[in-house]
């Protein structure tokens, strides 16, 4: 018999297989020392016919996925030849439990060592005898451990956090030299002590306001929160919580985002070279990790500050083996503001609030098995009422999540999650005046289910892959009306349906101490399907026919595969040289006509008119430590074209029709260059970050088909950084912000048309605010209580926002003054600034 194709194979995966497929015959078992089966592929074939079809489809999917692990672990063979063996766990905080993502462990003296998955997972094969390892975190006491390996192993390690730690201890970071020895680039974890002890608008922590900081991130706008990252739109920017994508992340329409800093763990943004596990977007990553809860005892935070308060508590479920945390947040703007609003007021009702709930539950099922479930709900409502016209209105919109997560160990050397999420985001108007009301609602609506798989083939080596599938309900602007006894429900829900799907394989390898590559390969696709009806019409817009399509039926399908690769070269110990190149396609799209993702933006997926955007983006950078690691600098050089952008049309009113008839395509581009220093040791620590970059766009049908340069071009970008360990009681942090001023379209003439005064605009963007500039001041006092047996620890944080009180362009508008009739028009622009000095005191409290 001619053995074609082959898989090795454990003997009890053997024996479900030949149960299931092949019966008794062709098996062919190999003998010591590999214990492995090996089968001739060209057999599944000739049994197939015999399984009934479901059967038939669970069994490829478990071969596919045999072939693939087992495969993996073919290439890990040798090593057992070699007497090698792996030693795996998780890394975590000594005092609540909490799994460190992004820890260090190495092979003291022999520059080798892993990482901390997502979850704190680690695996680390060694040869067969006495180790020292070394294990460092970003704040937390470097700890060696000796151990000595005679077997595969498993081993927890416990970390001491920084706060709690003795004289004479070291404390140090991530390993240090990771700024220039791994291969990622472009990626920044932020440290929530950090995030907590800079200044922040009205003394609200804002994680996306701080990643805004960072070189090639610019924000939305003054006090906003919304960000571009290297020419991108707001949109081509995945955020994710807990695995779920967040759609609308501002508060306050915008002012505010909707994540509470006592709630959460650890964030990542990835903005060049996104490795193989992220798609979707074009830009950017932000992956935000909420905190599992103390797992030994149970802890209080809370916070006063002068809009909100914070309230958190976790704990043991039960000890060591299952915990929880409920955080909440709530604005008390209507609470301040009712005392002075009469109840004969015309006003009396009106006012604005937000509030977020996060919770989260995990438990360790066993030694291989765990399980996570955690959700968000976050809303923001406005109502606003007017007596004397009769007039009334509620404007409520939000978020909420549900994530439930299973980690398994199916091997040292191999590691899963399993993923199912649900996710909601809605907006909603609603108005009433006398006898006539109205209600407009648009949202999106996604169910996700997926899997991933870590595996270790050696201490140098690890591979990742994994498949995941979305599918999508988007609801566009849906109007209903009602005045006396007569309801108007117009035809214009133009609902629509899809299905995404993404598999990935994704390998990092460290080839020679001077050489690593990661490199990997995507292939997504979308599916818009029915129910749906389609028109035909003609140029003036009128119907003429439909076309419809019945529930799970194809309407349009698109896919492609998205190659990433980066390199690393190192020079020296304290320094490197990197290169990556990524494609990604995004298949949902938010188009508006404001700077920032606003509640009335909507979402809209691919379609039969709508194509999937496309990007390449190319960056080459230099990476050097200086000062043992003190300091870490890069500078990094991009080049990112983008395909199939989207705008609406010129002259574009707002309208309850399909939004894709308003839409305009064309192309982007964008390059650039980014300088950064950080400093991370010693009582002062911060970091510099300079950019210097350039965005254009170019639709053949806006701006008579000419280049223009994109909203979210800015030419300089200047951030300073600074926070200075006075002593045990103070600390004290600063930031300066400067930036080029954002490009704008504005009247050049004006003139007058039967009477009536028409303006005639400038080329698109062609003209640009003043420049940007802000310095902000916080200085926190940590009381030292002379009671020592005091059951709870406080501190109180002072900010200074905008200290000069510079006043930053807003928007601007032109006003008109004197009447056409005795020639005396006079038009001036005059602009709109927000935001002066704004002092803010917090109080945070923690049992």
């Amino acid at each position: 018999m001619k053995i074609i194709t082959a898989v090795f194979a454990s003997p009890a995966t053997l024996y479900r297989i030949k149960k299931s497929i092949f019966g008794p015959a062709y098996i062919t078992t190999i003998k010591q020392p590999l214990r492995r089966t090996l089968v001739p592929a060209s057999l599944f074939a000739a049994n197939a016919a015999k399984l009934p079809s479901t059967q038939l489809l669970s069994n490829k999917l478990t071969l596919v996925i045999s072939v693939l692990v087992f495969t993996l672990q073919f290439l890990s063979f040798s090593g057992y030849a070699q007497e090698k063996f792996t030693l795996n766990g998780y890394i975590k905080d000594s005092l609540t439990g909490e799994t460190l993502i992004g820890a260090n462990l190495s092979i003291k003296g022999a520059g080798k060592g892993v990482i901390t998955n997502s979850y704190g997972f680690y695996s680390l094969t060694l040869p067969k005898g006495k180790h020292l390892l070394t294990s460092t975190y970003v704040g937390y006491a470097t700890k060696e451990i000796e151990i000595e390996v005679a077997g595969n192993k498993q081993a927890d390690i416990l970390l001491l956090a920084r706060n709690v730690i003795i004289e004479n201890v070291t404390v140090t970071g991530r390993r240090r030299d990771n700024n220039v020895k791994t291969t990622q680039m472009g990626k920044i974890d932020l440290s929530m002590a950090t995030a907590k002890a800079l200044p922040a608008l009205l003394g609200e922590v804002d994680i996306l306001k701080i990643l805004q900081l960072l070189p090639g991130v610019r924000n939305a706008g003054e006090g906003n929160a919304g960000f571009y990252v290297r020419g991108g739109g707001p949109d081509q920017n995945l955020i994710l919580l807990d695995d779920a994508v967040v759609y609308n992340t501002g508060h306050l329409f915008g002012f505010f985002s909707i994540f509470n800093s006592d709630a959460i763990k650890n964030v990542s943004l990835i903005k060049g070279g996104m490795p193989a596990q992220y798609g979707g977007r074009l830009s950017s990553v932000v992956d935000i990790s909420m905190k599992d809860g103390n797992a030994n005892k149970t802890q209080i935070d809370a916070g006063i500050g002068l809009i909100a308060s914070r309230f958190s508590i976790q704990g043991p479920l039960k000890k060591e083996k299952a915990s929880y945390i409920i955080s909440a947040r709530r604005t008390y703007i209507d609470a301040l503001t009712k005392p002075f609003i009469s109840k004969e007021s015309d006003f009396s009702g009106s006012g604005y609030y937000f509030y977020d709930l996060n919770a989260k539950v995990n438990y360790i099922v066993s030694d291989k098995d765990r399980i996570y479930l955690s959700g968000y709900l976050g809303k923001d409502i406005f109502t606003f009422n007017n007596r004397k016209r009769d007039f009334n209105t509620k404007i409520p919109w939000g978020n909420s999540t549900a994530t439930f997560r299973w980690n398994h160990i199916y091997t040292p050397k191999l590691f899963s999650n399993t993923t199912l999420v649900y996710n909601d985001y809605n907006f909603s108007f609603a108005a009433k005046q006398k006898d006539f009301s109205i209600k407009l609602s648009s949202g999106i609506k996604d169910i996700n289910a997926k899997t991933d798989f870590d595996y270790y083939p050696s201490t140098n080596h690890k591979v990742r892959f994994g498949l995941h599938y979305t599918y999508h309900t988007f609801l566009p602007n849906v109007l209903t009306a009602e005045q006396d006894s007569v309801i108007f429900e117009p035809n214009n829900a133009y609902k629509k349906f899809a299905n995404e799907y993404a598999l990935y394989l994704q390998d990092d390898w460290e080839l020679t101490n001077k050489l690593q590559l990661n490199y990997g390969l995507r292939y997504s696709s979308f599916q818009q399907v029915g129910s749906y009806k389609t028109f035909v019409t003609d140029a003036n817009g009128n119907k003429l026919d439909s076309m419809v399509y019945t529930p799970g039926e194809t309407v349009k399908f698109y896919g492609g595969f998205e190659p990433r690769a980066t390199v690393r070269y190192s020079i020296s110990e304290e320094s490197s040289f990197k290169a990556a190149v990524t494609r990604n396609l995004q298949y949902i799209h938010l188009v508006s006509n404001s700077g920032t993702t606003l509640p009335t933006d909507l979402w809209v997926p691919s379609t039969l008119k709508v194509k999937p955007q496309i990007s390449w983006q190319y960056a080459v950078g230099y990476f050097r430590n200086f000062k043992n690691n003190m300091f870490e600098t890069s500078v990094e050089v991009y080049y990112k074209d983008m395909q199939n952008q989207i705008e609406y049309k010129e002259g574009y009113t707002p309208s309850l029709k399909d939004p894709e008839d308003e839409f305009t395509f064309g192309k982007g581009w964008s390059y650039g260059s980014e300088f950064f220093i950080n400093k991370v040791k010693g009582r002062m620590t911060g970091w510099i970050g300079y950019t210097l970059s350039w965005t254009y766009r170019k639709f053949p049908f806006l701006n008579e088909g000419k280049t223009y340069f994109n909203k979210f071009d800015r030419r300089h970008d200047v951030s300073v950084v600074g926070t200075y360990e006075l002593n045990k009681k103070w600390k004290f942090s600063s930031v300066f912000v400067f930036g080029t001023g954002n490009a704008v379209t504005v009247p050049e003439r004006f003139y007058f048309i039967n009477g009536v005064l028409t303006q005639e605009n400038s080329s698109i963007n062609s003209y640009r605010l003043a420049p940007y500039h802000r310095l902000d001041f916080s200085a926190t006092l940590t009381p030292e209580h002379k009671k020592k047996k005091r059951k709870y620890s406080d501190n109180w944080v002072f900010s200074l926002y905008n200290i000069y009180s510079r006043q930053n362009p807003y928007f601007i508008y032109f006003d008109q003054e004197g009447s056409a009739l005795n020639g005396g028009v006079k038009v001036e622009a005059r602009q709109v600034s927000i935001f002066p000095i704004i002092p803010s005191v917090t109080w945070n409290v923690k049992l």
